[in-house]
């Protein structure tokens, strides 16, 4: 093995190293009991703020591809240190690159809803041209993060309505995208409700997604009461 080689697997090891050294054995077992879709020997255990300070850190340092580029990860960690660090890519294209390249191996909801790359503020144009790609993907963490993306950058100043309308022609029977879907168009009803409410008028969504929008919507602070009694009325009533 050359040189360059030998280093590479040298930063992926003290990478690994560092994540145990920061090891939280409580935290671990909480924190796995939260995430179902991910076996409990896969995580090590280390706190999100300790995972964030460190994904600053490598974020800077050279050779870090060779740790982004190391799919799939053995550790829950792992991918969270990589979600972060991705986050952190202040050159659009090269965030976009490696979002794409890490985004088929994102297999839990807080991996995909922790990541949220700080360039895409600047690039809002630039991002309206990759969601439709991630919204037609087959992967149930892609088709959730383009959700939360919609629902981060395009629910104030740049909202437009063809954007609920994209959302509610998704249909999946996967658990993790119609939650999202709900989280979205409750988000919408405090944010645009006027555009948001002819959805739960008119039932564009399914059943399940449409109730769950509705209770979400009724638990948040900012809708009002006056809207909160009217959604209540609009719930479908389900056969048990």
């Amino acid at each position: 093995m050359d040189n360059c080689g030998e280093r590479d697997i040298m930063m992926i090891e003290e990478i690994r190293t560092r994540l145990f050294e920061l090891q939280d054995i409580k935290y671990r077992d909480f924190q796995s009991g939260l995430i179902p879709t991910a076996e409990k020997d896969m995580f090590i255990g280390v706190r999100t703020p300790e995972l964030r300070k460190y994904a600053k850190e490598l974020a800077k340092t050279e050779g870090i591809d060779e740790f982004l580029s190391d799919l799939p990860h053995k550790y829950f960690d792992e991918n969270q240190l990589q979600a972060f660090i991705i986050s952190e890519i202040k050159d659009y294209d090269k965030c976009v690159k490696e979002l794409n390249e890490f985004l088929p191996f994102v297999d839990n909801w807080a991996t995909c809803d922790q990541m949220s790359p700080k360039v895409f503020k600047k690039h809002k144009e630039d991002l309206l041209k990759e969601i439709p790609k991630w919204l037609k993907s087959d992967k149930t963490y892609t088709i959730r993060f383009a959700i939360g993306m919609l629902m981060q950058h395009f629910l104030d100043e740049d909202f437009d309505e063809k954007y609920l309308k994209e959302v509610s022609k998704i249909r999946s029977d996967e658990y993790y995208i119609n939650m999202m879907i709900a989280w979205y168009f409750a988000t919408a009803l405090a944010k645009q409700y006027e555009s948001a409410i002819l959805y739960i008028q008119d039932h564009r969504l399914d059943v399940w997604t449409h109730n769950k929008t509705i209770q979400k919507a009724i638990e948040s602070y900012r809708i009002t009461d006056e809207a909160k009694e009217y959604l209540r009325g609009l719930k479908i009533k389900t056969q048990k």
